[in-house]
């Protein structure tokens, strides 16, 4: 397999960048929160942060802003990225390449699918429940459960990378490189020519994605749906 460095599109580096950058931070402050309130499973005797949650909440906040233009980015643009329609055939071949690439795109998938119930279930929850030991309240179980599942295909994608494409894949994503076809300036232009074939051809296309693959375009509706959640439900809830 060849190792030089792979080109990335730009875009996908910026998004891929400033959400991963959100979601790393809001990683770390979740477990700092957790480390300073619970403790129930292990606990890293750290300095205390007296503004921890909010801290955590703020880079949640702006992962959730993100998150709809790097799901549909993935979604589309990404999608060989995440599960393909024969992805569950590809996982009978194990130890094979494909076998690899397959991995990383079930924990891909999956990333995606917890980071909705992740900042749904932070959006839900109460500043004063933790600072009070209540710790027992479902939003919170819930986030912890996302907070493990994302910190664990977070660990599959890095080790899944560095197995199918080793240290230059990951570099890829750092590189300044910029392609003249993948130049800012393009962008509105390939995007317009984009939105007028899909005017154009709408019934076509939208079957054509159903039938490759009907499951991706399941969660899909429900990663966007479930962002669209996060935002309102506070708002519907809140005292």
């Amino acid at each position: 397999m060849s190792r030089s460095v792979p080109y990335q599109p730009l875009l996908l580096r910026l998004l891929h960048g400033v959400s991963g950058i959100l979601a790393i931070a809001a990683i770390i402050t979740g477990f700092l929160v957790y480390n300073t309130y619970d403790g129930r499973f292990g606990k890293i005797p750290f300095p205390q942060l007296g503004d921890i949650q909010g801290i955590h909440g703020t880079f949640a906040l702006f992962f959730l802003i993100v998150l709809p233009a790097f799901a549909l980015y993935s979604f589309h643009a990404g999608n060989r990225r995440l599960i393909q329609a024969n992805s569950w055939e590809q996982f009978s071949q194990v130890g094979k390449p494909i076998w690899w690439v397959s991995l990383q795109r079930l924990a891909n998938t999956l990333m995606l699918i917890a980071s909705v119930f992740s900042v749904i279930s932070g959006r839900m929850m109460k500043e004063e429940w933790l600072p009070a030991g209540e710790i027992h309240h479902i939003w919170y179980t819930l986030h912890l459960i996302a907070w493990c599942v994302i910190v664990g295909c977070l660990a599959i994608h890095l080790l899944m990378s560095i197995k199918v494409g080793g240290v230059p894949l990951l570099l890829s994503i750092f590189s300044l490189q910029v392609r003249p076809e993948d130049s800012p300036n393009q962008w509105v232009t390939r995007y317009r020519t984009w939105w007028s074939s899909l005017q154009t051809n709408f019934g076509e296309r939208f079957n054509q994605l159903l039938d490759n693959n009907l499951s991706l375009r399941i969660i899909e509706a429900f990663v966007l749906i479930g962002v669209v959640v996060a935002f309102l439900l506070p708002v519907f809830f809140s005292e």
